[in-house]
């Protein structure tokens, strides 16, 4: 009789893991929204590409059929989704899986829920809330639209922290680096390479040329601002309103510039 060795238990480990990822809220009439989409699109090549996309449809309330419809739309446009947001939905093997549970992510923590009804502008695995971008453009011609933006770290510049939450970085942004400061503000003492972004909770300072993408207050702080010494950026955002390369053109190009929220939008003006 032979007796075979008893098998090593080996333990199973789970580990909990946060991760950022952007949030689309689609809304009717879809036609609409999906053109506001190709714009930010357009505008910003690749901005989708690797991120983890969360789809949100708690506003549209589709049927399933539809959603499977939506899901393959957007798959055409580069995006591909990670889960579905829907409250009491039923959602096949064949869509994305539902996600339960999330939070707000805000400067102060995450906290549960919606604020004061007020649409939420991150929550827990998610950076920002992308609605259709909403074109407007105020007296002055400078236009603003609602969008979201983040990104997470990829390669990191010589920086330090600073008790009071602010980041300051030292060296240059190269090309293709994404800096992401969830804390305070972020204080950049050289340039910002064109293809590169900073997201800030806070204040933007950039010391030299910006000319990636800089996106302040991007969990809901409306006070923040960007500044910089030359701004020569692809795209600024300020509580996820944005404008555009294009539409800086010949107004506040190549200049200092400041750029807030000013009532219901975002405005850009040169400092003396």
């Amino acid at each position: 009789m032979t007796f075979a060795a008893p098998l090593e238990a080996k333990s199973i480990r789970f580990r909990a893991r946060s991760f950022v990822a952007f949030t689309l809220t689609p809304e009717a009439p879809m036609v609409e929204w999906l053109q506001g989409l190709d714009h930010w699109i357009g505008n910003s090549p690749g901005y989708f590409a690797g991120r983890p996309v969360l789809l949100d449809l708690n506003t549209l309330k589709p049927q399933t059929s539809e959603i499977a419809a939506l899901v393959a739309e957007l798959g055409t446009r580069g995006i591909r989704i990670y889960a579905i947001e829907l409250e009491g939905a039923a959602l096949g093997p064949d869509l994305p899986p539902l996600l339960v549970g999330a939070k707000e992510a805000t400067t102060e923590g995450l906290l549960p829920g919606r604020k004061g009804g007020q649409e939420a502008s991150g929550k827990e695995g998610k950076a920002a809330e992308g609605r259709a971008p909403d074109h407007r453009v105020d007296a002055g011609g400078v236009a603003k639209r609602k969008a979201g933006a983040s990104k997470t770290e990829e390669s990191v510049p010589q920086v330090s922290h600073y008790d009071s939450g602010t980041l300051m970085i030292k060296t240059p942004i190269r090309s293709g680096q994404a800096i992401m400061h969830a804390h305070g503000d972020v204080i950049v003492l050289g340039s910002v390479a064109s293809g590169s972004e900073i997201v800030a909770a806070g204040s933007i300072h950039v010391y030299g040329t910006l000319r990636g993408r800089a996106s302040a207050g991007a969990l809901g702080n409306t006070a923040a601002r960007i500044f910089c010494r030359r701004n020569e950026a692809e795209l600024l955002s300020v509580d996820g309103w944005y404008i555009t390369a294009e539409e800086m053109e010949g107004v506040s190009r190549g200049k200092p510039v400041q750029a807030f929220l000013d009532g219901d939008g975002l405005r850009v003006e040169t400092l003396s």
